[in-house]
């Protein structure tokens, strides 16, 4: 059994403890927040202990679960890993890549598990349609939220966009060649919409976009290889897979559909497939697998060394922004 205990109880450390109670292995000691009208409503909300300092709840525990917000990130990991604490720290892992840097030797020396809360991993439409992606070569996101002032404190790169590189970097094996950006400032003094194109060493290609002050939710992301397009909806739940294999002569079925290229090509017929999404909660699947990687002592899924390839790519489309986006 494993002690723990969660950093920062606001929107999403409440969700945090709702998903905490309902993993087997945990044993939730309890939460520190530094509003303390807010520690007395969760106390009575969910009968766990809020503690004076993060000094005593990271003393009582095995593993510090770090929801705060970003900007503290690095003080609260940095105080945990100093104590010998394995960490499940938030999307975007810390403020800047030289911080995710310096939390990677950290964890290097104590020798301790740290993984860090890039969710759309264990979104069961991505999930269910990971077996089909083999070198994509050219990836199309987007990510459209209504506005909401509780995730103005980052630009929107480093708010929703970060998602989505996350799950670009996981899939295209290849280094970063180049990257182009532009966003606007509209309603904060940060960038609430963006888009990047992020170009590989392989020839790989993405274009994402993001945007916080949109009139519809989206998140949506369309992959394009070799003789198939797979698409997830993030949101809806819902995953499809479009392939193309070479078939000999054209079959009995009325319903295939055939692409005939000619005399000289072989025909090809299109598949279609809806893979079965499983119903499960993608923030209990994270943490109950960040249990099993300290139990097992194996990686975990989303490593370190992973949030701080993605907060660095996202550093350097907010450079590219910076340099040539008008502020409205």
């Amino acid at each position: 059994m494993l002690k723990i205990g969660v950093l920062g109880v606001g929107h999403l450390g409440k969700i945090h403890i709702k998903c905490i109670k309902e993993i087997e292995g945990y044993e939730l000691v309890g939460f520190y927040d530094t509003d303390v009208s807010r520690v007395q409503e969760v106390e009575q909300e969910f009968g766990i202990k809020g503690f004076d300092n993060v000094s005593e709840l990271v003393e009582a525990v095995d593993v510090v679960d770090i929801v705060t917000p970003t900007v503290s990130h690095f003080t609260s990991a940095k105080s945990a890993l100093e104590n010998l604490k394995h960490v499940f720290i938030e999307k975007p892992i810390v403020t800047t890549p030289a911080e995710a840097r310096a939390l990677i030797e950290y964890a290097a020396k104590v020798n301790v598990k740290v993984q860090v809360g890039h969710v759309e991993r264990f979104n069961p439409a991505f999930m269910a349609a990971h077996h089909a992606l083999d070198n994509p070569m050219f990836i199309e996101s987007h990510r459209l939220a209504h506005f909401n002032p509780r995730g103005t404190d980052v630009p929107v790169v480093l708010d929703l966009m970060i998602h989505d590189i996350d799950i670009i970097l996981h899939v295209i094996n290849s280094k970063v060649k180049n990257v182009h950006a532009s966003g606007v400032n509209v309603v904060s003094d940060t960038p609430d919409i963006a888009n990047a194109r992020i170009e590989f060493e392989n020839g790989a290609v993405a274009n994402l976009t993001a945007s916080r002050i949109s009139l519809k939710n989206m998140r949506k992301i369309r992959f394009f290889q070799r003789d198939a397009y797979i698409t997830v909806d993030f949101l809806e739940k819902v995953a499809e897979i479009i392939k193309m294999e070479e078939v000999e002569t054209i079959p009995d079925d009325p319903m295939a559909m055939i692409i005939d290229l000619g005399p000289q090509k072989k025909k090809r017929r299109i598949y279609f497939d809806k893979p079965q999404v499983e119903n499960i909660n993608a923030i209990v699947e994270e943490l109950k697998s960040f249990k099993d990687s300290i139990l097992n002592n194996t990686s975990p899924t989303v490593t370190i060394e992973d949030g701080y390839n993605a907060l660095n790519v996202a550093h350097m489309i907010m450079e590219k922004i910076d340099n040539s986006s008008p502020v409205l």
